[in-house]
């Protein structure tokens, strides 16, 4: 019995050894057979994506500084009235009250927020409100929480356009990759004829589409055959901002002018020269959003003929045919929407509905708001507690130190603003721009701009710096030296590694520049010493900021992150030295308790003093993308291309 019982036993552990070797070999044949579906799924143009709740991490106690909502467009879902924009998703009731806000990089992904539409998808049981990100793919809210369709490819999550079919198939318009559909099972692109180009608008139906793009003109797919509409063909510009269908007439708004296709042909422009950016077309008129001058409304019915025509064109007050509409917006008009009788549009501060008597009036939108723009280039906390904030192409406003009124400067010099120092033994602030060096007074008047004819190099001037009694600037030309004895510039016929000068840092008599082609070590305005690729340990040439850092300094680049540079020249890597990591020009710096560096698209990376360990910060962040920063009495400033906001230092 014995005997038989331990047969029996090594009979069954034979067979359950041999039922997991089976096991084994099944699964890795079925793992096997799943690779190899998802590498045929991907050579039939299926992109990698995922579909779920989103979920963001608490934000570590970052305070936002409230700036224009900026606008992009509006939609009328679940009785209320819904505006997005690059600060997040504004959920008004019908009669105008704001009932919450969902912020990008808090309730929602830090990307800024485009054009809306409400459909049902196919993986969806009702409507949901459908939302274009710059970077993230699109959000859908079914009024209680939202999804994402997110794209495993960053080209892919760069929604610059989308229509809900009634199929259940979403188009989605991208910078980079054309026309893409998603059927709730896959995401591919869309036909290879709408394929590789940046779609900027959509209209139409499944049966009969237009497809708008930045530089090929407009795009007719039709029963699986794509016709274009370009200059060639009578279109004002290559360049289409918006388009819109009535009957069998379609409108298409570019740069110069308006085309109106009937019969596949363009049959007509009307008003030319004027910069259509959105459409409404009416039963007898058209209206059209301007980037500037407001709302026109244009004449699309009557006999044919020249005069006919020649009246649909003319300029304002030649003919009431044509006339713009009385208190119109000035900011750009973004969209239109026609619900029930009444009209709307979308204006970059807010939601406006026209009157009765043909005006607008604005209902929805900004309040509160202390800064000028929100893409923010760089930063000063002054002596005197103001906050300097100098934008990417708005010029700069100085805030209060009671956060009220900014003031707003904003010239042919002071325009895209690259940095801003203060100099304590002049009372002055320069202001580095890419028309020249600005010079205020501590108070914030401008007092004088330094530009070529003044003595610089160039008069695009990337970073300025104190330098023994006076400033050193930077440019891509060299480096002008202003000092007691004037001024006098160096470049790369004198030694400098090269000639385009991205980042300054300076220790007494030692001056480093930070260039596109590597590092220059100076004393006493002379090149002593050059660092490349070729004969240091830097990983790339392209040096975007540094930062002193003990006895030693921190080294932004352009692709390799952020490298160290020892007092002797040597240069080492860091935790935060990775591939394709982009540190943004003249966003690093240590304030001797915390190191600082903000990149392009990966948010903030964070370090102690000297810079040995480091880690990522991306939640609470209005955009990934950190363009300036700076610390003043224990709080750090954070400047992103999608608003500004605070953090005790102790925090991070």
């Amino acid at each position: 019995m014995r005997i038989e019982r331990r047969t029996v036993a090594v009979l069954a552990i034979v067979m359950a050894l041999l039922c997991v070797a089976a096991t084994g070999i099944a699964v890795w044949k079925a793992q096997r057979a799943l690779n190899g579906s998802e590498r045929m799924l991907r050579t039939a143009g299926n992109l990698p994506f995922t579909v779920h709740t989103v979920t963001v991490s608490p934000n570590p106690g970052f305070e936002t500084i409230p700036a224009p909502g900026a606008f992009k467009s509006a939609a009328s879902f679940q009785g209320g009235f819904y505006l997005a924009g690059p600060a997040g998703l504004y959920a008004y009731s019908e009669d105008g009250a704001l009932q919450h806000l969902y912020r990008c990089g808090l309730e929602l992904p830090a990307a800024s927020l485009g054009q809306m539409a409400v459909g049902t998808l196919a993986d969806a049981h009702q409507p949901e409100l459908l939302i274009a990100t710059s970077g993230e793919g699109v959000l859908a809210f079914d009024g209680r929480q939202f999804r994402q369709i997110r794209a495993e490819e960053p080209e892919a999550r760069q929604i610059t356009a989308l229509l809900p079919l009634a199929s259940g198939r979403l188009l989605l318009g991208t910078a980079k990759l054309g026309l893409l559909v998603y059927d709730g099972k896959t995401l591919k692109a869309f036909h290879p004829t709408t394929s590789g180009m940046y779609v900027t608008a959509l209209a139409g139906t499944e049966s009969d589409l237009w497809i708008g793009t930045l530089d090929r003109g407009v795009l007719d797919w039709r029963g699986g055959q794509t016709q274009q509409f370009s200059e060639a063909q009578g279109l004002p510009d290559a360049r289409v901002e918006a388009v819109a269908i009535r009957g069998d007439a379609v409108y298409v708004g570019t740069p110069v002018g308006t085309a109106e296709l009937s019969g596949d042909k363009v049959a007509r422009v009307l008003a030319p020269g004027r910069y259509a950016h959105a459409l409404l077309p009416q039963s007898d008129s058209l209206l059209i959003g301007e980037i500037e001058g407001g709302i026109l409304s244009i004449p699309i019915t009557g006999p044919a003929g020249s005069r006919s025509l020649r009246r649909a064109i003319r300029l304002p007050g030649e003919d009431a045919d044509r006339r713009r509409e009385a208190a119109s917006p000035v900011n750009p008009v973004e969209q239109f929407l026609a619900i029930g009788n009444d009209l709307y549009a979308v204006s970059s501060d807010g939601l406006l509905r026209r009157n009765p008597e043909g005006g607008w009036s604005r209902i929805m939108g900004d309040a509160g708001a202390l800064l000028t723009d929100r893409d923010i280039s760089a930063l000063l906390p002054a002596a005197d507690g103001r906050l300097w904030i100098g934008y990417f192409d708005r010029g700069l406003d100085i805030l209060s130190a009671t956060d009220g009124p900014a003031t707003h400067v904003e010239n042919d010099h002071v325009f895209c603003v690259n940095r801003i120092v203060d100099d304590p033994r002049k009372g002055a602030v320069a202001v580095a721009t890419a028309n020249g060096l600005a010079m205020f007074s501590a108070d914030g008047r401008e007092r004088q701009v330094l530009d070529r004819e003044s003595g610089l190099i160039s008069g695009h001037v990337t970073d300025v710096i104190l330098y023994g009694d006076g400033m050193a600037a930077a440019t891509p030309a060299g480096i002008t030296f202003l000092d007691a004895s004037g001024a006098h510039s160096l470049y790369a016929f004198e030694g400098l590694v090269n000639n385009h000068v991205y980042a300054l840092g300076a220790r007494d008599n030692q001056l480093l520049a930070g260039t596109l082609g590597g590092i220059s070590l100076l004393r006493n305005g002379q090149v002593e010493r050059n660092l490349t690729t070729a004969n240091s340990g830097l990983k790339a040439n392209w040096i975007t900021g540094l930062a002193r850092a003990g006895d030693g300094w921190l080294v932004g680049t352009y692709g390799n992150g952020v490298m160290r540079l020892d007092a002797g020249g040597n240069v080492a890597a860091t935790e935060a030295t990775r591939n394709g990591v982009i540190v943004n020009p003249g966003a690093i710096l240590s304030d001797g308790m915390v190191t600082l560096a903000g990149t392009m698209g990966q948010g903030l990376l964070v370090s102690d003093a000297a810079g040995m360990r480091w880690r990522w910060v991306t939640a609470g962040l209005p955009s990934l993308n950190v363009t300036a920063l700076a610390v003043d009495k224990g709080v750090v400033y954070v400047g992103t291309d999608n608003g500004l906001v605070r953090i005790d230092e102790g925090k991070l």
